[in-house]
């Protein structure tokens, strides 16, 4: 609980919000296993909302708590299972702008959130924008080892009502068991990148 202790000492936080889906076919033969994708995120106060700033980080500097929380709950969302792929994100409202996401999500966030994840080599795709509340994100999956791995190229999409306000920030992560559930466009697969890690 010391990275939430440290999110609630550097952030303005007014919710946190959670998804998880199960997914056992796409109109095709029923998966061995099915596939879990869960997105979770963090509605804070934008403290630089309305107006420009040159320095950013007043957001960027504790943002490490942010990826190690936002990544903890994702775990926990799919139930124990193993993370193989991952992505991160965000909106700023209205008054604010996209770099104030930006600043929130990059490698000092990123690093915490693999940490989180039980590691992971390939960086992590992104998605942010400036939008009204209950705007949806479409937050971007890769295999968490090796970008290049087509099965597991997908999306959560995360939708919060009332966020984010004007003057707030949505910090989302998302995270997934495996590739999508019928893959079959060929590519490298993640079987072959760990043997490759391995010799």
């Amino acid at each position: 609980m010391a990275a939430r202790t440290a999110v609630d000492d550097s952030y303005q936080v007014r919710r946190w919000v959670g998804m998880v889906e199960e997914t056992t076919h796409e109109n095709g033969p029923k998966a061995g296993e099915p596939l879990f994708k869960a997105a979770c995120g963090v509605v804070v106060k934008n403290p630089f909302a309305g107006g420009y700033v040159q320095d950013l980080s007043a957001l960027t500097d504790p943002s490490a708590a942010l990826g190690t929380e936002l990544g903890r709950r994702a775990v926990a969302l799919l139930g124990g299972r193993e993370v193989q792929s991952y992505g991160k994100g965000g909106i700023a409202g209205v008054n604010g702008e996209q770099e104030h996401v930006v600043a929130c999500i990059t490698t000092t966030f990123g690093n915490a959130l693999r940490e989180a994840v039980g590691g992971g080599a390939a960086w992590i795709s992104s998605a942010t924008k400036t939008a009204s509340a209950g705007t949806p994100l479409d937050i971007p999956l890769a295999f968490k080892d090796e970008i290049y791995v087509r099965s597991h190229y997908d999306a959560v999409t995360l939708t919060v009502s009332d966020a984010p306000r004007p003057d707030e920030l949505l910090i989302c992560v998302a995270v997934a068991t495996g590739g999508r559930v019928h893959h079959r466009v060929g590519g490298l697969s993640a079987a072959e990148t760990r043997v490759a890690a391995r010799t």
